[in-house]
């Protein structure tokens, strides 16, 4: 199969033909992503497969975000000002489709190639994403993520190592 990421188009993408393990993120795509673009909250991507263009794959959701410098460690805010808030980048969502085992770690993939690419036009020291369960929790840690602060479904990558992740990549 050969993939390809767009962002949602929701005139050309069938939202409601998509299905994950996950119903919060189902109704989401399918009745408030198009709201969050509108309303500029989040910008949404799609991996769709050529040969099906209108089916959607995977999807994920990009946002500016913040985090308290007091929850992140030592060794990554030791050279950074101590403001009390860093800007950071949130992946607010990302699934696949129940049909599409294999998908995640592409749609990450490029969430983080997007977000570091990002960075030259808005500053962000992490990634911070939003486990919406155990299942996703372990998928993020797997990939690198850390725990980020008290809150036990919230996770970052230092945009460094998300650096060289991508430069090593291509």
């Amino acid at each position: 199969m050969a993939y390809r990421f767009e962002p949602l188009d929701t005139a050309r993408h069938n939202r409601a033909g998509f299905q994950s393990a996950v119903g919060a993120l189902n109704v989401y795509l399918q009745q408030q992503a198009r709201k969050d673009a509108d309303r500029h909250l989040a910008a949404t991507f799609v991996l769709i497969d050529d040969a099906a263009p209108t089916l959607i794959v995977g999807y994920y959701t990009l946002s500016n975000f913040t985090v308290e410098l007091a929850e992140l460690p030592a060794d990554l805010t030791r050279k950074l000002p101590r403001y009390p808030r860093l800007p950071a980048t949130l992946i607010g969502r990302l699934a696949r489709g129940d049909r599409f085992p294999g998908t995640g770690a592409l749609l990450l993939v490029d969430a983080l190639t997007r977000a570091y690419a990002q960075t030259r036009v808005s500053g962000s020291v992490a990634i911070v994403a939003e486990a919406k369960d155990d299942t996703a929790l372990r998928f993020y840690k797997k990939h690198g993520f850390l725990q980020l602060g008290a809150e036990s479904n919230r996770v970052y990558l230092a945009m460094g190592s998300v650096e060289q992740l991508v430069c090593s990549a291509g």
